[in-house]
């Protein structure tokens, strides 16, 4: 009987610590800057490691020309490689962080999940 309370002790305190590093991956993601770009780069979008954007760059040449489809086909390709991009950083960063807690099989189970879509 006692022993389990000494492992539930030792879960809740992984689960604090957890908690920690989840604060800390999330700190890390925040600071970290991404770019994706499109059309040989005449399109640039940079994000945060979290998916917030910073900034979007485009050719003045494209908007010279009026080439509002083109623009819009351009933007939305450096956006999804952006979060491609954050999506690796946090898979990365999740498993570097697992791996330190020591908890066996979590890095594992982690790295089968499949992402969830944004729906």
């Amino acid at each position: 009987m006692f022993k389990s309370i000494g492992n539930m002790n030792a879960l809740m305190k992984k689960a604090r610590e957890m908690g920690g590093r989840v604060e800390e991956l999330n700190g890390r993601l925040e600071s970290e800057t991404v770019s994706g770009s499109a059309g040989g780069g005449m399109v640039s979008v940079s994000m945060t490691g979290l998916g917030d954007v910073i900034s979007v760059s485009i050719d003045p040449q494209l908007v010279e020309k009026n080439e509002c489809e083109m623009i819009e086909d351009l933007v939305r390709a450096a956006v999804n490689e952006a979060r491609e991009k954050t999506k690796s950083l946090h898979a990365r960063l999740t498993q570097e962080m697992t791996a330190e807690l020591g908890i066996p099989g979590l890095t594992e189970a982690l790295e089968n999940l499949e992402p969830l879509d944004d729906a």
